[in-house]
């Protein structure tokens, strides 16, 4: 990796105030942390700080944060351990995990005034969401994978290195002589990613391929942002939350179930990403059959009841609450 590929790949960091490194230990983060440094040398970089979750999963990953810490130092970054303490959930753990992730980094970065987490997913950690959010029937928007800048926990998250394969990482810290950790559970068969990781590795899919696609529809879903946001200038249903069913309807189906999504995401309080496209989908089916009816239709989801009246006009409001039995004497 020649320091101009690098600069290019950190290029939209230079935006943050404070960076904070996730490095868990591994090769991928191991390389990251030690990019991150040398691209520091130019000088004109935002401040560097590294942190290390310990889940407390396995017996040595108190170790394992000694060793980044101690590699931190070593390169000049100051470095935090943060531990993901409580009882442990029995199911759906991964998942779990990396919430607990997120969320320690997240206030560890605003206790320090970092306005950015750097994480280490690469080229081979797009092409496993992409062929996950394939076989979970995803949309586009799911397609798109990964972005290189999101946001999570109030804070931006960036992952540089998703042009760069898991092979190259290693071969980074190789090169440098830098030690690394394996974690188990990504070759463990419980576990979703590690079963695809193995599926692509045996059926020789190629992880460029998926990044291409993720790039692809990424570039689809930019084009359907810009249609719904200038559809709600329009309609106003997300603003106002109500509008009339038949402007809804003279918009492209997408766009209409995009909107509805928003305006039930407001005021649910929710992502709309994470309301379920099947239920958006079911309900916006339920309406458009309702309007062509001329009926009307009520139905709950994600918080918010979403009512269309005969006469045509959709309204969006909190979902009331149920009524409870009184007890009997």
């Amino acid at each position: 990796m020649t320091p101009e590929w690098r600069d290019t790949l950190f290029a939209p960091l230079l935006a943050a105030k404070g960076l904070l490194i996730a490095v868990s230990g591994g090769p991928d983060s191991t390389a990251l942390l030690w990019l991150a440094a040398q691209w520091a040398r130019n000088g004109r970089v935002p401040s560097l700080t590294a942190a290390t979750v310990d889940h407390g999963l396995r017996p040595g990953s108190a170790s394992e944060a000694a060793s980044v810490a101690a590699l931190s130092e070593k390169l000049g970054i100051p470095h935090a351990t943060l531990l993901w303490e409580g009882e442990k959930p029995r199911t759906g753990l991964p998942e779990r995990a990396r919430e607990a992730r997120y969320a320690l980094l997240a206030e560890h970065a605003r206790k320090i005034g970092a306005d950015m987490i750097v994480t280490a997913h690469h080229l081979d950690d797009q092409a496993e969401t992409v062929l996950m959010r394939l076989l979970r029937g995803s949309g586009v928007a799911g397609l798109a994978g990964m972005a290189v800048i999101s946001e999570r926990d109030g804070v931006r998250v960036a992952r540089p290195l998703l042009e760069v394969s898991k092979a190259e990482l290693i071969a980074c810290c190789d090169g440098a002589g830098l030690r690394y950790f394996e974690d188990p559970s990504n070759r463990d068969p419980r576990f979703t990613r590690a079963r695809l990781r193995q599926m692509l590795a045996e059926e020789g899919m190629d992880a460029r391929s998926l990044a291409r696609l993720a790039r692809r529809a990424a570039r689809a879903e930019d084009a359907l942002t810009a249609m719904t946001d200038a559809a709600e200038a329009r309609l106003g249903l997300v603003a106002h939350l109500t509008c009339r069913a038949d402007a809804l309807a003279g918009e492209p189906g997408e766009i209409a179930l995009r909107l509805i999504a928003g305006a039930i995401a407001k005021v649910g309080g929710r992502e709309a990403r994470r309301l379920g496209l099947e239920k958006i989908e079911a309900l916006t089916d339920g309406l458009v059959q309702a309007y062509r009816k001329r009926e009307a239709f009520n139905a709950n989801v994600g918080g918010a009841s979403v009512k269309l009246t005969r006469a045509g006009l959709l309204e969006v409001a909190p979902e009331t609450p149920r009524r409870t039995a009184a007890p009997s004497d």
